[in-house]
């Protein structure tokens, strides 16, 4: 099967610029934000399959941040114009093949910082029980990890995690769900 391929190219993206509040206040290409160090957003899809492991993905080692490195599920930045479940949907469509129709839940929100790159990010738990077509162009591969599993990884001071990860999995601890969202069928 073919990978999904991705509709732009990351460098000239066109992202909203947000200001401390997370209201857009203009928009630039993707590259000048980064260099400028201007807030802006981004959305991170934690999928969980029907035995509640959660989807890991490996960076493929061509990208230029973080590569090689486990992260969440899905992620990407959300364009100009698009909303934050919209830009999750489309991630999980790009990256892992999965098209849904389904609202996405979404759990928290992690303010910019510079430990965020200045991105404002919205997370997102899913569920999937179908296959998963990853994008090779930004994945080397995924793996399916339990709770526990990933609870040991974290201890892991040499484990190959993204800052990001951490942080996004915090806020899905923070909010409640876990583990009652693994027990229960949401739609």
């Amino acid at each position: 099967m073919e990978s999904p391929k991705t509709h732009h190219s990351t460098d000239h993206e066109l992202l909203a610029v947000v200001d401390i509040n997370d209201r857009v206040i203009g928009s630039l290409p993707r590259r000048e934000i980064h260099q400028r160090g201007l807030r802006h957003r981004a959305v991170h899809i934690l999928v969980f399959d029907d035995q509640g492991r959660l989807c890991l993905q490996k960076r493929s080692m061509r990208k230029d941040v973080n590569p090689g490195a486990w992260d969440t599920s899905a992620a990407g930045h959300v364009d100009f114009g698009e909303t934050y479940e919209g830009a999750a949907q489309r991630e999980l469509e790009e990256e892992l093949g999965i098209r849904t129709s389904e609202a996405l839940l979404p759990v928290g929100l992690i303010e910019a910082s510079e430990t965020t790159g200045w991105e404002f990010v919205r997370v997102f738990v899913t569920r999937h029980a179908g296959t998963l077509i990853a994008n090779q162009d930004e994945i080397d591969a995924l793996d399916w990890i339990t709770h526990n599993d990933l609870e040991r990884l974290l201890l892991d001071v040499d484990a190959r995690l993204t800052r990001s990860f951490r942080l996004v999995w915090g806020c899905f601890l923070n909010s409640g769900l876990s583990p009652a969202f693994l027990n229960q069928t949401h739609h």
